[in-house]
Order: C-alpha cells, then structure tokens, then sequence
C-alpha cells in the first residue's frame, strides 16, 4: 500500500505550498491530462490517466512509495475522495482542497447559492437531474458527456428556464454563456462544464438556514378541505383519500409525478412539496388554472398540462409515478404502457374497482385495493358534517418481465 496518498484539488490557480510540496515528493502522481502536464508533477514520478477511479485506487493501494491525485475543485465534493476512501480500497488520503466548480460558477454569476440544489448529471441520471430541474427555482448541475447543456435543454422541453453555462472553468480556455434553454439545444458545448439552470419565482426566503431547501410555509400534508389548495372537488380531493395516495406513491427529489385529473391541484401540489417535480393534467382550463395558483400560494413549482388523457400522455415525459383522477380503464392502461414505479387511482363502485384493477394487472402490476370510509363530525355536537366513501386501488410494477 502507498506510504501516503494525498488529493490535491486544482481550479486553475497557483498550488498552495502545501500541495506543492505534496507533489514534489510524490514518485506517483493520477490526475487528467491537464492535471499531469503541470510543471509542478515530477518527471521521474509514475503517472496515471484517470478514467476509472477504481482502477486508480486499486494501482495506488499496490504502489510502494508516496502517491498524489490530482482532481478539479474541491475533491471532497461530488469528487473522488468517496472512492478512494471506500472499504474495498482501504486508503487513507489527506485532502487539499480548491475551491469547487460549484463554488466558482455562481462567483461567476455573481449570485448566492446557499439556496441551490446540486446534482450530478450523467446518462444514468440524466432524467432525475432534469426533473429537480423541473421542481426547483436554483439548480447547479455537474455535467458529463453526454448529459450536458444540451440534453438538459432537450428534456425540460415546454419548461423555461435560463441556463448560465460556466465551461472549462479556471483555464484560459474559460467561457460564461447566458441564455434560455429552449437556445441551448443549438450550441455544442467543451467539457468540463457546470450548467446553473434558474426559473420560476419559488425559492427559500432570504436569510434561509439550511442549504437547498425551501421549508414549507404550511406544517403538515393531505391539508384539510379549508385550506384554499385542498377545497374538495369530488371524492378525488378528500383529504383522506388525498393522504392514502401519496403515502402509496411516495414522491420524492429527483420522481416526476403526474397527476392526471389535478382538479384544484391539492395532490399535484403537495407532491411538489416533497420535492418532486409534477405535470398536472386536466381537459378543463379552469382546473390548470387553480392548480398552477394553489402552487404559486404555497412556493412550489409544477407545469399544468391542458388536455384530455389518455391522448394528451403520449407527448409527456417519462414518469415515475402517476395519480389517476379520472378516465378510467383506458387512461389505466395507458399509464401502465409507460411503466411508471407507482400507480395510484380511485373508484366510486365496486364495478369501477374491479375494472381499473384487472387493467392494472394486465398491465403487470401488483395490485392493492381498500375501501376507504371517512367522515367529517362538528365538535360542538359531534354530528356528522360529511361523509367519503371510495375504493383506493394502488399498483406497484411487478419486477418480473
């Protein structure tokens, strides 16, 4: 094993004395092409290209001498100090760090970021990035090949956003190029490159305490029926169906939710209010409406769709997990063709019930049906105000082809 294995941040900067003299005593030195041509790495020292870091770490655990990592920004940050340091490497590496791309993109933009999500995109997370994209006012996205700008810019189609793209930071190749995402598509952008992508109007107040999250003006969830987002609209908007469906669908950062029926939007909201990013579809204009003004009072952000499904689905994005308001077995099916994690949906009579859940099954889920009964009693006299009655029926994809 390496005597001492020491990771060196760069952001294009003179190293600091201490990273100076790490590296001059180093006899190997990992890092990219950029990293390994500085002036600063010694000649007799072994070198490594990084591609895999796994690989990196397996020929530094079996060097005999003292090794350097040379790394862009700050290596403890979405860098690889994770990996160096896992069990099956066993390392132990001193950090000196720089200041990370994150860091020096919003210095770049002259804006705070204490309120920024921070995600990393590649092709394997390319989607749940761009939907914290959706659900989020601030986001910093670490790019790679293939899921850069451009991408990002292709799957927020019919969502505006301005994207400040901050490319080859801290060379003198450095460029800063602002503009709107619907632009984005059309340029070819250079590698390394951080993308600030903002929009909308939610966000958390100024003088926030906790980094990249927005706490809800309103404690609690499935909100009672006098609060304006959750006036009842049908046995589809009860507050206790409402809280039986989400518990079911369990949206969280990085899931796009439909909600297919949004009526006053109160489940399309509340699921943007557990982070996740929410297309609100319903035939009625009315309904998109107050959706979209149920997310403005609560600060939350959502793309309401007119249109009437199962038709208007085909040109949405791929969900995660969906809400089904209304439209019966044919919108059912066309929601399992998409094969979303979650399905959640209700009916009125047994006959509907039955219906909706073979439609689920057929299309590969497995199946759970209650029969929720809630009813509303005045304190004074314990009278009965109100009364729902509906059958719940979640899917959950089978993992079985």
């Amino acid at each position: 094993m390496a005597d001492r294995v020491t990771v060196i941040g760069w952001d294009g900067s003179p190293l600091t004395p201490a990273a100076r003299s790490a590296l001059s005593a180093a006899t190997l030195v990992a890092g990219a092409a950029h990293h390994l041509a500085l002036p600063e790495v010694p000649p007799g020292a072994e070198r490594i290209r990084l591609g895999s870091v796994d690989l990196a770490a397996r020929r530094i655990a079996g060097h005999r001498g003292t090794a350097v990592v040379l790394a862009d920004g700050d290596p403890g940050f979405f860098g690889v100090v994770r990996t160096l340091r896992a069990p099956e490497h066993g390392l132990e590496v001193e950090v000196v760090p720089a200041v990370s791309s994150v860091a020096a993109a919003f210095a770049r933009a002259g804006m705070p970021w204490d309120d920024a999500r921070i995600v990393v995109a590649h092709q394997r997370t390319l989607r749940r990035a761009v939907n914290v994209c959706r659900a989020h006012p601030k986001v910093a996205v670490l790019t790679s090949p293939g899921a850069g700008p451009a991408e990002l810019a292709l799957l927020l189609d019919g969502v505006h956003r301005t994207f400040v793209i901050c490319e080859e930071l801290g060379t003198d190749r450095e460029q800063v190029t602002v503009l709107t995402s619907d632009k984005a598509a059309d340029h070819a952008w250079r590698d390394p490159n951080v993308v600030i992508v903002i929009g909308g109007t939610a966000g958390a107040p100024p003088g926030g305490w906790i980094m990249g999250q927005e706490t809800p003006a309103v404690r609690g969830w499935a909100l009672p029926p006098d609060d304006p987002s959750a006036a009842r609209g049908g046995s589809g908007e009860d507050p206790t169906l409402r809280a039986a469906q989400l518990a079911r669908l369990g949206p969280r950062v990085g899931d796009l939710v439909w909600d297919i029926g949004c009526g006053g939007g109160a489940l399309a909201v509340e699921s943007a209010r557990f982070g996740a990013a929410v297309i609100a579809v319903d035939a009625d204009p009315d309904a998109c409406a107050r959706t979209e003004a149920a997310a403005r009072r609560h600060g939350v952000q959502l793309q309401a769709v007119r249109g009437r499904a199962p038709h208007v689905l085909e040109r949405l994005p791929e969900p995660d997990v969906v809400r089904i308001g209304g439209g019966g077995v044919p919108v059912v099916t066309a929601c399992t063709d998409r094969r979303p994690e979650r399905i959640v949906a209700h009916a009125s009579t047994r006959d509907e019930a039955e219906a909706i859940g073979a439609a689920l099954s057929e299309g590969g889920y497995t199946v759970e049906c209650a029969l929720l009964q809630s009813v509303g009693l005045d304190p004074g006299d314990w009278s009965e105000r109100d009364r729902s009655v509906v059958f719940l029926l979640s899917g959950r994809r089978s993992t079985s082809p």
